[in-house]
């Protein structure tokens, strides 16, 4: 089992930056990759980024490259996902997931479906 718990949500104005931060526990964080997702109000979960198990490969979708950074801390077991130059369209629920089978990052991982634990989400809302 793996627990997952997000923080660093919150309303900001266009072109701030936020820190999201994703505490995990249960199983050793080390050994697995992670994910973070959005879904705004209406809008299906969309994949934003993905970080291997030793924080050395990352994967991004092409609507946050540049401006998003996933990071890890594994001595802290969190992740995290800078974000800067924040648009309102940017405004959702972010989540955090692990894939406690996989240790690398490709193209499945843009996948919902590719990740077993997920948190519970923390709201970022970017006002124009």
């Amino acid at each position: 089992q793996v627990q997952l718990v997000e923080s660093g949500g919150g309303l900001v104005q266009a072109g701030g930056s936020l820190r999201l931060s994703c505490a995990a526990s249960g199983r050793t964080f080390s050994r697995y990759a992670m994910g973070w997702f959005r879904q705004a109000p209406g809008k299906e979960r969309e994949f934003v980024a993905a970080i291997s198990w030793s924080g050395g490969m990352t994967y991004y979708a092409d609507s946050v490259k540049g401006r998003f950074t996933i990071t890890r801390d594994n001595a802290k077991n969190t992740v995290y996902l800078q974000i800067r130059s924040l648009r309102p369209e940017d405004t959702a629920a972010y989540y955090c997931a692990a894939d406690t089978l996989s240790h690398f990052v490709g193209r499945n991982s843009g996948s919902p479906g590719a990740y077993d634990y997920w948190g519970q989400g923390t709201q970022v809302t970017v006002s124009s």
